[in-house]
C-alpha cells in the first residue's frame, strides 16, 4: 500500500502503521522510542542473525586452518 509520501509498512516493533519515505527520520520504525528498543535488544542479543558460530581460535595468529 502507497500514498503521496511514501509506501505504508508496519514498524518493526510496535507494528503500527507508518510512511517509509525520506522525511521519517526514524524508517523503518514509526518513532524514536521503538528504534531505540530495537537497538536494545540488538545490544542485549535478544535478537541475532543466524549462522553458525565462530570457532574460539578464529583470530589466533598460531591457526592457520582457516
Amino acid at each position: 500500500m502507497t500514498n503521496d509520501k511514501g509506501r505504508i509498512v508496519s514498524c518493526p516493533t510496535c507494528k503500527k502503521a507508518n510512511c517509509y519515505h525520506t522525511g521519517n527520520p526514524f524508517r523503518p520504525f514509526c518513532s524514536e522510542r521503538c528504534r531505540l528498543i530495537d537497538l536494545g535488544e540488538w545490544a542485549d542479543e535478544e535478537r541475532r542473525i543466524s549462522g553458525q558460530a565462530i570457532p574460539p581460535d578464529y583470530n589466533d595468529p598460531e591457526v592457520d586452518a582457516y
